[in-house]
């Protein structure tokens, strides 16, 4: 009789338990990204920052179980890995298999829902552990042999964000730093308003929102420094702050953004072989010296485009649903972090296969 239930089941396409072990197999072989970032980061020498921003302090025993931050940790990674709003990263990990698992919960736990993810989130940004986050994988970078070497580069990116519909004295006021005198008696209005966005003409295209400005190291390309700033501030602004000084060799690469005499002043003060392109004028274009001395810089300053690149392609894009400065700025802080992580497993997996 038993036989013949057996029998009976596979007639019908139902899955044994081999069968659901198999299943799980074939996911991580035709995805082994989330395998990769689930063996390769060191998840819990994070948790004593995180705990400082999910603090477990409880009042009493009352009400369901703390669920552990460093599940709620890789649901942010996931997050910032496929581009998901909060709502669609619970949708997804509920929806999933290999989401469900990577963030360590069974078919019987309970997934963590949209607003829980927000609210640690936020949490940790008001805490300030997302930078802290992102220096603790650079310590865990620098113990694996990864410190930084070979110089630095310098580049920035566009971070759009949905348009504000504002009147054009609505923005003159924001402008001012200000805040539109009719919105304050509408407080839910107020509440979806970017003030920190801006507007930036580029290649004679107009683009709204944010800056992601990052250094990376030339050997291995991790982003060693980042700052997020609305997108009209120029990038060479930015230099001073991205400078790293704990790389091996001293000699910066950018683009001819970042040309003009007070920026080689800067770093021929701080010590720092200049490489950036050289910028020709409208009176003044580049001569064929200048053209294949760039050309040569290009070589290796076009790494940093290969982080953007990923970040648009691997990572869905850069659209950012966040308002305001601070919470963009902890968007991007962990998905540097994130980019990081996906950098650290490919390093070892040409490691592994050179080995």
């Amino acid at each position: 009789r038993y036989n013949r239930c057996v029998e009976s089941a596979k007639s019908m396409g139902q899955r044994g338990f081999w069968d659901e072990e198999q299943r799980i197999h074939k996911l991580h072989q035709k995805n082994p990204t989330l395998t990769a970032l689930s063996e390769a980061i060191p998840w819990d020498s994070f948790r004593p920052l995180i705990e400082q921003g999910y603090c477990s302090e409880r009042k009493n025993n009352a009400g369901r179980k703390r669920i552990d931050p460093i599940i709620l940790f890789r649901m942010l990674m996931l997050q910032q890995l496929f581009n998901l709003s909060d709502e669609a990263l619970e949708f997804q990990v509920n929806d999933r298999r290999s989401f469900e698992e990577f963030v360590g919960l069974g078919v019987m736990d309970t997934i963590p829902d949209a607003t829980t993810v927000a609210f640690f989130r936020e949490r940790l940004r008001n805490a300030g552990v997302i930078e802290e986050l992102f220096d603790c994988f650079e310590q865990h970078l620098r113990a694996q042999g990864l410190e930084a070497r070979g110089g630095q580069i310098i580049d920035a990116t566009l971070v759009p964000v949905p348009k504000q519909r504002n009147t054009r004295a609505e923005n003159q006021v924001i402008k001012q730093g200000e805040v539109p005198e009719d919105w304050h008696d509408k407080p839910n209005r107020l509440q979806q308003k970017d003030l920190d966005a801006r507007w930036v003409r580029k290649n004679g295209v107009s683009h709204y929102g944010y800056k992601n400005s990052i250094c990376i190291d030339a050997e291995h390309g991790f982003i060693r420094r980042y700052v997020v700033t609305p997108a009209n501030i120029h990038d060479s602004q930015m230099i001073a702050a991205l400078l790293d000084p704990e790389n091996s060799v001293d000699i910066v690469w950018a683009d001819s953004g970042y040309a003009g005499r007070q920026f080689e002043e800067l770093l021929a003060t701080a010590g720092i072989e200049s490489q950036i392109h050289e910028r020709g004028t409208r009176n003044r274009p580049l001569d064929e010296d200048a053209q294949a001395r760039n050309k040569v810089k290009s070589k290796i300053r076009a790494r940093v485009e290969h982080v953007f690149g990923q970040m648009q392609v691997s990572m869905c894009g850069k659209l950012t649903r966040r308002i305001g400065l601070a919470r963009t700025n902890a968007w991007w802080g962990l998905r540097n972090l994130t980019f990081n992580f996906m950098r650290f497993c490919q390093k070892q997996r040409v490691c592994a296969v050179a080995g």
